[in-house]
């Protein structure tokens, strides 16, 4: 019983990574449409709330590229994915 539970538990952190990852992907991608009031600012604005707090310690790392090409999502997205695999490893 004990097996199936650690089982159950690196599925729900692997999930819980993946779904972070999808926040990160599509707040970055809503960020290159144009923004009006309604629904979609919100939901932009939701995202951000979820992405930002991680995102911002990668920006103080890395700077953007020409002033403007930020890449710190890039490396967020990398190490949520490997933190998560190697706590899923560890259980």
């Amino acid at each position: 019983m004990i097996f199936g539970g650690l089982s159950l538990l690196k599925t729900i952190l692997l999930t819980v990574c993946d779904l972070y990852v999808a926040i990160i992907l599509i707040y970055v991608l809503m960020s290159w449409l144009p923004m009006k009031r309604g629904w979609v600012e919100d939901v932009y604005r939701f995202l951000g709330k979820l992405s930002d707090p991680l995102l911002n310690v990668f920006k103080r790392i890395i700077p953007p590229i020409g002033g403007m090409l930020d890449i710190s999502p890039i490396f967020a997205i990398i190490v949520v994915q490997l933190i998560g695999r190697l706590i899923a490893q560890l259980l």
